[in-house]
């Protein structure tokens, strides 16, 4: 069965319209989720609202929500005239300018949802402003209206179809240097850089989704299984402490021998020059080729 739309209106590119929708692109139907019971009677329990003044739970309808504008003094706001607030993006993703993706960073990126036209009509007018996008290699951006929010986002092409990442507002942003200021300057070594080079070689590898197993998700069903069949919980393997890296040269170089790298040779008095280290070839004997010219340095 085809999932629900998240949302239905229209894609804007100056005068062209075309009708669109969007899909979640992540699902959470088949994960492990809980009810809560009551201990004693093993029945479900619900949550129901309580007047803070007076400990009396609300009948149905008489909840409201409200926005305290000074302490204690809210003015009262019912839900359809929430749902009367209409803007533009409230039914229009109005494509107002176009960026590089990349230059969009990471930490403004948010929520994702498939594009896809809503009806026949559309998908002339859709494919256009797809394949245009791509012939430029440009996403657009805009704004729209979701779960009673404004939200700037970037849109691209994907396939046969585009996806919306809602984008996060800067001011809700944590930046870089508040955390990393506090990072102090380090003095890197050349040649441990170079092994440590040597190790991401090593496992230099392509991204595949499908490898990435929810192993969480698999302890707790493994935990579920146990208690139906009447057993005791399984229990948790503890994983291996990291041992406190005591000589950073000498981890660097047992892992490259761990990860199929080679041994490690000898460490010089003194790291050779990052522009030699470059020049030799990649991978093993890239590093055997450096070893090489250590021992004839130290030779």
């Amino acid at each position: 069965m085809a999932p629900r739309p998240a949302w239905k209106g229209y894609l804007k590119l100056s005068l062209v319209t075309c009708a669109i929708e969007l899909t979640n692109v992540v699902t959470h139907a088949e994960k492990v989720s809980f009810r809560i019971l009551n201990r004693k009677t093993g029945n479900t329990v619900k949550r129901i609202y309580v007047d803070a003044e007076t400990g009396k739970p609300l009948e149905e309808g008489d909840e409201i929500k409200g926005y305290e504008v000074s302490d204690g003094d809210f003015v009262h706001i019912e839900e359809d005239e929430i749902e009367a607030v209409e803007i533009e993006s409230s039914h229009t993703l109005g494509l107002e300018g176009f960026v590089e993706k990349s230059s969009i960073q990471q930490i403004y990126l948010d929520t994702p949802y498939y594009v896809s036209p809503a009806d026949e009509v559309s998908q002339d007018a859709f494919a256009v402003i797809r394949d245009a996008m791509a012939a430029k290699k440009m996403a657009g951006l805009a704004r729209i209206v979701l779960y009673n929010r404004e939200r700037p986002v970037v849109i691209e092409p994907l396939g046969k179809g585009m996806v919306m990442t809602t984008l996060r507002y800067d001011d809700t942003v944590r930046q870089p240097g508040t955390v990393f200021d506090e990072i102090k300057a380090a003095k890197t070594d050349d040649e441990m850089i170079d092994l440590a080079e040597h190790i991401i070689d090593s496992k230099k590898t392509k991204f595949d989704a499908s490898k990435f197993d929810d192993r969480y998700e698999d302890a707790l069903l493994e935990l579920i299984r146990a208690k139906k069949a009447g057993k005791k919980a399984p229990k948790a393997k503890a994983p291996p402490k990291p041992s406190n890296v005591v000589n950073l040269f000498d981890a660097l170089k047992k892992s490259l021998s761990a990860e199929g790298g080679g041994k490690a040779g000898k460490s010089s008095s003194k790291a050779p020059g990052r522009t030699k280290a470059k020049a030799a070839a990649p991978g093993h004997n890239r590093h055997r080729s450096h070893r090489q010219h250590r021992s004839r340095k130290s030779a």
